[in-house]
């Protein structure tokens, strides 16, 4: 069986076989499907924008969109580097296999069979690797018999203009928000706006990055729920951010970003980390539970 759960333990047993079926089809969906809550966001931004060239740039956003989910075909030519949040439930016993093998092999099969651009390569010869793999895997274990797998295509535009900084505890507040403003402003047209801006604040430098990412799951424009204080600060980042005038595409308008959304940990007292990571407007990301 590909899934039991023994009585007398609760423990459930998942076979590798399922989770790389789940895997690819989660990326070529993906890839093929935008979100209702993104699409949801962009025509909220159609009503907004002024400028005439940012209402066709988001039309034709919108229409993109559409012709890919009913042809199922990809949303953008970069199909993303694999990036994957897993979280695996204590009592969760993975049958058949290796668990980091399974989820390369779903990987493997949806850019193989999806007919999904290969994107990833080595870093000094460039040679790419021919199947997008090796995913990038970010695992939790949380309480629980089950297997939440979320995967997150990621382009490399919107990537390249992502950024981290330690700034001194001095900084304040509005050392955040000066640092987050100017990595957006120098982002301008790169990453593809309108744009989700990620934010990861404390913890130390990689779990800041780690954060600013995993905002980028929430869906679009839904506010940070356990902190008010980064719920006003998403706010009036978001307003700042569309007074730049960078606007879809970068070709002007007052759509510059769909949303900010901002998580936040605890830090070291000698430091303040801070990730700023940037998504594209098309904001990818799929989840199931097994």
């Amino acid at each position: 069986m590909d899934t039991e759960i023994t009585t007398k333990t609760k423990l459930r047993r998942i076979n590798t076989r399922r989770v790389a079926a789940a895997v690819k089809k989660l990326f070529i969906e993906a890839n093929t499907i935008l979100g209702a809550d993104v699409v949801s966001a962009l025509r909220k931004g159609l009503k907004r924008e002024e400028s005439p060239v940012g209402r066709q740039v988001l039309e034709k956003i919108l229409e993109n969109a559409g012709i890919a989910g009913r042809e199922a075909m990809p949303i953008c030519q970069d199909t993303g580097l694999a990036v994957l949040f897993v979280e695996m439930g204590q009592d969760v016993r993975i049958a058949g296999g290796n668990l980091r093998e399974a989820i390369e092999e779903g990987v493997r099969k949806a850019y193989q069979d999806g007919y999904l651009r290969k994107s990833v390569c080595d870093p000094l010869t460039r040679a790419n690797t021919k199947d997008n793999t090796p995913a990038i895997i970010h695992m939790d274990v949380v309480p629980g018999n089950q297997l939440k797998i979320t995967a997150m295509p990621k382009g490399g535009g919107s990537e390249n203009m992502s950024a981290a900084k330690m700034l001194t505890p001095s900084a304040g507040v509005e050392g955040i928000k000066k640092f987050i403003l100017e990595i957006v402003e120098k982002a301008g047209a790169n990453p593809c706006p309108p744009i989700i801006v990620g934010v990861g604040i404390g913890g130390s430098l990689e779990q800041a990055c780690i954060l600013a990412k995993k905002a980028l799951l929430r869906p679009v424009g839904k506010k940070n729920k356990k902190d008010k204080r980064l719920a006003g600060m998403e706010g009036e980042l978001l307003k700042k951010i569309n007074a730049t005038g960078i606007g879809p595409a970068g070709l002007g308008g007052r759509v510059t970003a769909l949303a900010v959304h901002a998580e936040m940990l605890p830090c070291h007292i000698a430091s303040l980390p801070v990730a700023v990571n940037i998504q594209c407007h098309v904001a990818r990301h799929k989840e199931t539970t097994l």
